[in-house]
């Protein structure tokens, strides 16, 4: 199973989300570089249309982090479903 972090808030997070994803807020991800560098990879982000999990995903490739922009979490969930 692939590594899938929601970017979103809390609370956009808690109003559904992809099964099995995990919930780093974009603020966030900064802290959390190292323990983002150690799931497994490739990482897909996503949040509510692409925008953010896009800019976490420059963030975290700078970084040398395996990743890509899966864009609004629903396309995610619809993916991972079929």
């Amino acid at each position: 199973m692939k590594t899938i972090i929601d970017v979103r808030s809390y609370g956009e997070y808690m109003g559904g989300h992809v099964s099995g994803s995990i919930n780093i807020p974009l603020q966030e991800v900064p802290n959390k570089i190292e323990e983002i560098k150690n799931m497994e990879q490739p990482i897909v982000l996503c949040c509510a249309s692409g925008n953010r999990s896009g800019q976490a995903t420059a963030f975290l490739q700078a970084n040398g982090v395996r990743c890509e922009n899966g864009g609004s979490w629903l396309d995610v969930n619809f993916q991972m479903s079929h």
